[in-house]
């Protein structure tokens, strides 16, 4: 494995790992339901697996966006001589934009997505701002096919340009490998912390981390940007 394959791979790792651990919404669901509807351990295991799948199956379908966009962009005669360059700075800015807007969104308290458990075990999803009121009607009854339609709308952005880069270098290998490991840390993740709720430990106090995923994951791509234009990652 080459060093800039290498680079790309971390990215996704530290991505999916922080996007995941650090909202609540990945895990949360899961570890009621299973504690108020008395699932079995191989059922709750079921439907996080499925829903990870579902949550990487749009991330993907965006990031192959990227990859054909990249594609396209390496048969252009011009862009041959300045491939590497260019696309190391493509990606770049798509961590600096990212990282900006990500930073404006947790300044603006822009709405997210939250959920509230009542008594009985039954769990409600709504929008709202923090310091907001939520009304009753604007709240929508969790049940494991609605969980798995929310995982499914809900992509992690980041992958695009790690895909975009080696859709430019026409590298198959590095998307299969990127969507692989995005993949299996995604799912690995979210299942480690709800076995780790479901067993009644909670030492991982991610709440206010949440309002900065899109931050983090700005940064994270950045970093990488940084390692391939300027330090020959």
């Amino acid at each position: 494995m080459n060093i800039g394959l290498t680079t790309l791979v971390v990215s996704a790792v530290t991505i999916s790992c922080l996007h995941t651990a650090t909202g609540p919404d990945h895990y949360l669901p899961f570890i009621v339901l299973s504690r108020s509807k008395k699932w079995t351990m191989s059922k709750t295991i079921f439907w996080t697996v499925l829903c990870g799948f579902g949550h990487i199956l749009s991330s993907v379908v965006i990031g192959l966006i990227g990859v054909l966009l990249g594609w396209q962009l390496s048969k252009l005669t011009w862009f041959q001589d300045v491939r590497g360059n260019m696309s190391g700075w493509c990606l770049l800015g798509f961590g600096v934009v990212y990282l900006l807007w990500g930073l404006r969104q947790a300044y603006l308290n822009k709405p997210h997505k939250h959920f509230d458990v009542y008594e009985g075990g039954d769990i409600y999803v709504y929008e709202h701002r923090h310091g907001d009121i939520v009304y009753p009607q604007n709240r929508v009854k969790v049940t494991p096919w609605i969980l798995f339609a929310i995982f499914v709308m809900g992509p992690s952005e980041p992958l695009v340009p790690l895909l975009f880069y080696s859709g430019s270098h026409r590298s198959s290998l590095e998307v299969v490998v990127l969507i692989s490991v995005f993949t299996v840390t995604t799912v690995l993740t979210m299942l480690a912390m709800v076995l780790i709720g479901c067993y009644g430990y909670s030492f991982l106090k991610t709440d206010k981390l949440e309002r900065y995923v899109h931050a983090i994951g700005g940064a994270v791509v950045t970093m990488c940007g940084i390692g391939m234009v300027f330090l020959g990652w």
